[in-house]
């Protein structure tokens, strides 16, 4: 079993965090992941900064532009997870673009995240029709490749369910990641629909902000994934940013605990 699907059957439900890898600076985001994880945090997504990150608002977008102004690259990222891992093993996924992949060579990209046991990738401008292009390298070195399933998935939510990895990333309002005031997507039917093809645990991201909107995301599926309020603590109080954030993060795992 995945370290993944562990972390899923040990805590019921998870609370997944995401931040910008090198934002502000590496040293930052290497204080972030261990804070997050003496925090509770159940798996820790790492975005990987690029010049255009499609999926993204407005908060992760500057994360990006610090954190490539910091000289930021994918080798510098690997490196710092790779200090990360003398400390934690708690599942790290990579969020990233296919250009960066494909820029530093699949087979090697995937072989560097076995090698640090980075646990799963989320690639936003992946279709799912071209999915092989990474696949055969994620299932050669155990790389999870996780599937987005959005509210226009509509009759392709089963058919990306049941082929899912690690767990189902659900989003849960449409157009770019970024704080919601409400979530309006009906998610139980959608968790509902995915259950019916699949046992991969189901976890819902985009929009989630506050502790209430963590406990009832969490109460409709498997966990809640929570990025933007994140990145804007970081932005916020930039190096001095660990302690706000592990604060926030004890928050969320309680409410995410609750459901």
């Amino acid at each position: 079993m995945s370290k993944i699907r562990q972390a899923f059957k040990n805590k019921k439900k998870c609370f997944i965090p995401f931040i910008t890898g090198g934002d502000p600076n590496l040293e930052v985001s290497k204080e972030l992941i261990l804070a997050m994880a003496a925090a509770g945090a159940d798996i820790i997504e790492i975005g990987i900064p690029f010049s255009d990150p499609v999926a993204e608002g407005e908060v992760i977008q500057r994360a990006n532009v610090r954190a490539l102004n910091a000289g930021t690259s994918t080798d510098k990222l690997f490196d710092m997870l790779a200090e990360v891992r003398n400390v934690t093993q708690v599942p790290l996924v990579f969020l990233t673009y296919v250009n960066p992949i494909f820029i530093y060579g699949t087979e090697r990209f995937m072989e560097k995240c076995r090698q640090l046991e980075i646990d799963g990738v989320i690639v936003p401008d992946l279709p799912y029709e071209e999915k092989n292009e990474l696949l055969s390298n994620c299932r050669k070195y155990d790389v999870d490749l996780i599937s987005l399933i959005a509210p226009t998935s509509d009759d392709r939510i089963q058919m990306i369910a049941r082929e899912g990895m690690g767990y189902i990333y659900v989003v849960s309002s449409l157009g770019v990641t970024g704080i919601r005031s409400n979530i309006t997507t009906d998610i139980g039917a959608i968790v509902k629909r995915i259950r019916e093809v699949t046992d991969n645990p189901v976890a819902v991201g985009f929009g989630i902000a506050t502790p209430e909107q963590a406990e009832k995301m969490a109460g409709l599926s498997d966990g809640a994934i929570v990025g933007s309020a994140i990145v804007k603590i970081v932005e916020q109080y930039g190096k001095d940013a660990a302690g706000p954030v592990k604060k926030y993060v004890e928050e969320m795992v309680a409410a995410v605990r609750k459901a």
